[in-house]
């Protein structure tokens, strides 16, 4: 069945989708040879993003906004402009490529509720976020330096000292380390001009007042079971992001739900002790370690997302995340999207596929199910956890997440069954989330040694200075 649907969703492209990202990658063209100086097809660009967005309630901001960047007189409020209209078109992309796969799938969505944001206030911490960004932009990634992306440094330590604006900061910090990472930038056939205006345009838009929860949040209560965990790991920060389902106390829908923790981090922790920075939730990473069901009382909820507070929390049976997601994974009702978050990289739903492994022409994984061939998207296997190349080339069964890349659907693997020297075994991202499990990859663990304990040790001898 599966097969089926899947086949109808690689055959079933959304019309127009060729072309409006044509039109975000000449603008993100643009950002590489900054903005001080737009040539003509740079102007050519904008003018493209315009007429996208002709037909919305951006499109006369839009339009005075590119005017100003085709005159030099562009402004903060501008670049605010231009970047939420390189979202909403992104967002357009995302929704159309969300509804061809719900339909494939067969999975009911809870329906859109109506955004609601404030304008940009004048705090320090976004005020200086937005000056560094209109600096960045000016420039572009061919004209930033050394000294242009030292100036974050104020606005990420300002952005840090307020809760609300973490988001906000560690986005800042993890885009000028990887511009920082990238100098001299003189190859543009190197550069991921993408990935670069994404995180751009949505600290511009943070930086601008936007926020992620466009609804109050609901407390809810209910018996929480995992599907897989995605793990993100980055030199400045670590995250890990819990798919699971939601059965409510008071009855009704199993709902999809996403809990999602992290830390900053440094760069010299890297793989499993990565998880030691999440020891405030032991709740969580024992569940996830140990393959449990948790129990949740009044956990805040933004749509699909859950706020995670470890004390609401308590551990219950073992739960087998295969088993949870053949019973119950093809009736869970989904969240929408929050505007924020409308990306077509952002599109990760949890999916169920049997079938063995094998190879496509190039060599690399695939899964084939009578007829329907799905790339393993094996560059996202993280190396906090077990899952390896070599143990899905054996897989049976795996459970990950659907993405849309490069214009293909990909599956992430979170948790695959194999067979290996004729035993069936499992391997979930989660598994080393109390400690490796794996006695070769705790030796070579031991043998690099507690890069977190390292580093704490060395910031109490600072502060006992």
């Amino acid at each position: 069945m599966l097969a089926a649907q899947l086949t109808r969703l690689d055959a079933d492209a959304p019309a127009g989708l060729a072309e409006a990202l044509a039109v975000v990658d000449a603008v993100d063209d643009t950002l590489v040879r900054g903005l001080a100086r737009v040539a003509e097809p740079d102007a050519a660009a904008w003018a493209a993003l315009a007429d996208a967005v002709a037909g919305t309630p951006l499109a006369d901001r839009v339009a005075e906004a590119v005017r100003a960047a085709t005159t030099g007189a562009l402004t903060e409020e501008h670049l605010a402009v231009l970047a939420g209209a390189r979202a909403a078109l992104l967002g357009a992309v995302h929704d159309a490529l969300l509804e061809r796969l719900d339909t494939a799938l067969h999975r009911s969505r809870v329906p859109s509720a109506a955004a609601t944001g404030g304008p940009a206030d004048a705090a320090p911490a976004r005020a200086g976020a937005r000056a560094w960004l209109h600096e960045l932009a000016l420039a572009g990634w061919r004209g930033a330096d050394h000294e242009l992306l030292s100036g974050v440094a104020a606005p990420v330590e300002a952005a840090l000292a307020e809760p609300a604006l973490r988001r906000l900061a560690v986005l800042l910090d993890g885009l000028a380390a990887e511009l920082r990472a990238a100098l001299p930038v003189t190859d543009p056939t190197r550069v991921p001009a993408r990935r670069w205006a994404d995180l751009w345009s949505r600290a511009v838009l943070l930086a601008a007042g936007a926020t992620a929860e466009t609804t109050p949040a609901e407390p809810v209560s209910g018996r929480l079971l995992p599907l897989g965990v995605d793990v993100h790991e980055h030199d400045t920060a670590f995250q890990v992001q819990l798919h699971a389902l939601l059965e409510p106390a008071g009855g009704g829908a199993v709902r999809l739900v996403r809990v999602t923790v992290g830390a900053a981090k440094v760069a010299t922790i890297v793989g499993p002790a990565g998880w030691r920075l999440l020891e405030a939730y032991p709740v969580l990473l024992k569940a996830l370690a140990e393959r449990r069901a948790l129990t949740v009382t009044d956990l805040p909820a933004h749509g699909g997302d859950l706020h995670w507070v470890d004390a609401r929390a308590a551990l219950a049976e073992p739960a087998d995340p295969f088993a949870t997601a053949r019973v119950l994974l093809a009736d869970a009702t989904a969240a929408a999207t929050p505007p924020l978050h409308r990306h077509p990289a952002a599109i990760a739903e949890p999916v169920l596929v049997e079938g063995r492994v094998d190879r496509d022409g190039d060599g690399g994984p695939t899964v084939d199910l009578d007829g329907a061939v799905i790339p393993l998207a094996v560059d996202r296997l993280p190396a906090a956890g077990p899952l390896t190349p070599a143990l899905l080339a054996t897989a049976t069964t795996c459970l990950g997440l659907l993405r849309w890349d490069d214009g293909r659907w990909l599956l992430q693997p979170l948790a695959v069954r194999a067979t290996v020297k004729r035993q069936t075994v499992e391997a979930h991202n989660g598994d080393w989330a109390c400690g490796v499990t794996d006695a070769k990859a705790a030796k070579a663990e031991a043998r690099a040694g507690d890069a977190v304990a390292v580093l704490r040790e060395r910031a109490g001898r600072l502060l006992r200075r």
